[in-house]
């Protein structure tokens, strides 16, 4: 949820006419993240908690893409989103430790 934070206040800072492109998108994957988490751990099976927790990790992924989409286009500086990316790497990391776990 930490990243979730991070996201929204990093998504201020884009442009207004991206508030339903790359704004929304940003945004939505972000939260896709402790929510598909959230789903699986509710689930009653560890098959379809590791599942949820790969629909997470995609999330992720695409989340770290937009951010450097997002430094690509001038939207926002490297330096700006180091943070969200290092949150994106830790949390990754952690998928893939518990996802083993439960194989």
């Amino acid at each position: 949820m930490q990243l979730v934070e991070e996201i929204y206040f990093l998504s201020k800072k884009l442009p207004d006419d991206e508030k339903f492109g790359l704004t929304s998108q940003i945004k939505r994957c972000s939260v896709s993240i402790p929510s598909n988490i959230a789903e699986g751990a509710g689930r009653n099976s560890n098959k379809e908690f590791v599942r949820f927790l790969s629909i997470a990790n995609g999330s992720t992924t695409e989340l770290e893409t937009q951010l450097i989409l997002s430094v690509n286009l001038k939207f926002l500086l490297e330096t700006e989103i180091n943070n969200a990316l290092a949150l994106c790497k830790e949390i990754k990391n952690m998928n893939y430790a518990l996802q083993k776990s439960l194989k």
